[in-house]
C-alpha cells in the first residue's frame, strides 16, 4: 500500500487492513518463465475435482435407482468434461456482459474480444453442465447419474476456487474498515484494480458459504428424491451455490443496477429458480424399479 492511500485512509478514518498480504503472487521459473500461483491452485483443484468426480462416478450405480455396481464408465466423464469448457466459455462472457451490461452496450465490438474483460462464474456453470449433459447424451451416459455423481465435485472446486483467489487478490469486495479486511502490497499483478486499499476478503466469504453448502448437500442426500441418484443432487448443489453467491454479492465492487442487488445476484436468483424447478422436476419423476431397470438392459428380446 502506498504511502498517499495510507494517509487518504486515515484522514478518512479508516483504520488500515489487520491483514496486510505482502508477497510475490508469481513463481519465477526463470528470467522468461513464470506462472502465478493462483494458477497452479486452480490447477490442483481441478485435478482433485475430477479424480472425486471419477471415483464417486465409479460408485454410482449406472441403471436403476438401486441397482448394484458396475458404476458409471469414467471414460465418459473425460468426453463430458471437454463439452463442458464451451458452455463455461460463453456463460461465462455472457455474464461478465450483463454485469457489466452499460460498457458493452457502448463497446459491442469488445463482447468478443479475449483480451478484454473476463469472465463470470453465475452463468459459465449451469452453461458448462448444460453442453456437458448433452455430450452425456449423446454419448448415451446416463445423464442424471453424472449429474449426481458430479454436485458434490463441483461444490468442493467452486469453494476451494474462490479460496485459492486469495493467492492471487482476486476477486475483492468493497473497501470497508471492518478488523478482518485485506489488502495487498507489492507490485503484483494483483487480480482485482487498487487492491492495496483494505477490502472485504469477498473471496474468503464465498469460500465459506460454498462449504457450508457442502454440509448441506450431504445432508439433503438424505432425502429420497436425492438418494435415487438421477440428478436431484446437482440441482441441490446448484441452488445452495447460488444463495452463497447472492448473499456474499452484497460486498462486491459491481455496480447496483436494481436498488441494492447487483446484476450478479439478478442472475443467482435466476439460477436458483432453475435449480427449485429442477428439483421439483426431479421429486416428480417416476422411481424405476430394479427389476425393470434390468429388464430396460437386457439385450435379448422377450
Amino acid at each position: 500500500m502506498t504511502d498517499g492511500v495510507r494517509r487518504q485512509l486515515t484522514l478518512a478514518g479508516m483504520p488500515l487492513a489487520v491483514i496486510d498480504l505482502a508477497f510475490d503472487p508469481v513463481l519465477r521459473l526463470s528470467d522468461a518463465a513464470s506462472v502465478r500461483y493462483e494458477t497452479i491452485g486452480i490447477a490442483v483443484v481441478l485435478f482433485l475435482g475430477l479424480l472425486l468426480a471419477a471415483r464417486l462416478g465409479s460408485q454410482t450405480p449406472a441403471v436403476g435407482p438401486y441397482v448394484p455396481a458396475p458404476g458409471l464408465r469414467v471414460d465418459d466423464l473425460v468426453f463430458i468434461v471437454f463439452a463442458a469448457v464451451p458452455g463455461a466459455i460463453v456463460g461465462g462472457r455472457l455474464g461478465a456482459v450483463l454485469d457489466h451490461l452499460d460498457y458493452y452496450r457502448a463497446n459491442p465490438g469488445a463482447i468478443v474480444d479475449p483480451g478484454q474483460g473476463g469472465l463470470t462464474l453465475t452463468l459459465a456453470v449451469p452453461l458448462g453442465i448444460l453442453t456437458g449433459a448433452l455430450i452425456a447424451r449423446l454419448l448415451g451416459a446416463p445423464v442424471g447419474r453424472w449429474l449426481h455423481a458430479s454436485a458434490m465435485p463441483l461444490v468442493f472446486m467452486l469453494a476451494a476456487g474462490k479460496l485459492i483467489g486469495v493467492l492471487g487478490g482476486t476477486g475483492q469486495g468493497d473497501p470497508t474498515n471492518l478488523p478482518w479486511a485485506t489488502s495487498y502490497g507489492g507490485s503484483g499483478p494483483w487480480g482485482s484494480l487498487a487492491a492495496d486499499i483494505p477490502s472485504h476478503p469477498a473471496q474468503v466469504y464465498e469460500a465459506v458459504l460454498v462449504t457450508l453448502a457442502i454440509a448441506g448437500l450431504v445432508a439433503a442426500s438424505r432425502l429420497e428424491v436425492v438418494a435415487r441418484r438421477d440428478g436431484a443432487a446437482m440441482f441441490v448443489a446448484l441452488g445452495l451455490w447460488a444463495v452463497a453467491r447472492f448473499l456474499v454479492a452484497f460486498t462486491w465492487r459491481d455496480a447496483q443496477v436494481l436498488g441494492p442487488l447487483r446484476a450478479d445476484q439478478l442472475l443467482s436468483l435466476i439460477l436458483l429458480a432453475v435449480a427449485v424447478a429442477g428439483f421439483v422436476e426431479r421429486s416428480r419423476a417416476p422411481l424405476q424399479s430394479p427389476v425393470e431397470s434390468r429388464l430396460d438392459m437386457d439385450p435379448r428380446p422377450a
